[in-house]
């Protein structure tokens, strides 16, 4: 199956399920919501794996995967069953992290998200990402590699950032941004209307990943 682009259709559903959040009305729906969302979804996936595959050179890169529409309510106040959104990765090897590494995360419905990168840093790579950010060669080699993503429109995320510098580390230290990160994500620039409900997405979504791809591989070749 080709991917052919999202449909205007799949936001309606959206905008109902979130109205709703019914697991009766999902059930009675979900043949929609396969054919709006979940296998546009696989065949975005099958046609990004082989080239971004190509630009993580020597990366053994997971199998994509599409995540559940259903919400892990337990330790949530909101419980809500259903997402409003399809989300998706292409992960490295390893994966004890939490939602990373990606060499690709493509999220689409009540939220559009394309990213890439280490979100969550467990303990061990945290202290060793730190390090290279305060390191005086890697450092400054680093934020230059991120500058330049952020002139072309990427952003520098984490799922968490620490609101002061961490110990150990001085309090203007020039790449005081980055220490506070507890992961290096990058969301991508946000996708042209002239592509969101096109075929043309796929193309878009791969020559994104050519700007993040070699980043995200250095760091991840330091922090394994």
């Amino acid at each position: 199956m080709a991917f052919e682009g999202f449909t205007k259709q799949g936001d309606a559903f959206f905008a109902q399920l979130a109205g709703r959040q019914d697991r009766d009305w999902f059930k009675a729906h979900r043949d929609e919501f396969k054919a709006h969302w979940e296998e546009p979804m696989k065949a975005l996936l099958e046609e990004l794996k082989g080239p971004i595959g190509k630009q993580y050179r020597g990366v053994a890169l997971k199998p994509p995967k599409v995540f559940r529409i259903y919400r892990d309510v337990r330790f949530s106040n909101d419980k809500s069953p259903f997402k409003t959104y399809v989300a998706s990765m292409i992960g490295f090897p390893g994966g004890e992290e939490v939602g990373a590494p990606a060499a690709v995360y493509v999220s689409f419905g009540s939220e559009n998200l394309v990213a890439a990168g280490h979100w969550a840093l467990p303990p061990d790579k945290l202290k060793r990402y730190r390090g290279l950010v305060a390191d005086a060669k890697t450092g400054p080699v680093l934020q230059k590699k991120v500058d330049v993503l952020l002139e072309k429109g990427f952003k520098a995320e984490a799922m968490e950032a620490t609101k002061r510098v961490p110990p150990g580390f001085d309090a203007d230290h020039p790449r005081a941004a980055l220490l506070k990160q507890k992961g290096l994500g990058f969301v991508f620039p946000e996708v042209p209307k002239a592509v969101r409900y096109s075929p043309k997405l796929a193309g878009w979504i791969i020559e994104q990943s050519k700007h993040v791809a070699p980043v995200v591989t250095w760091l991840e070749d330091r922090l394994s």
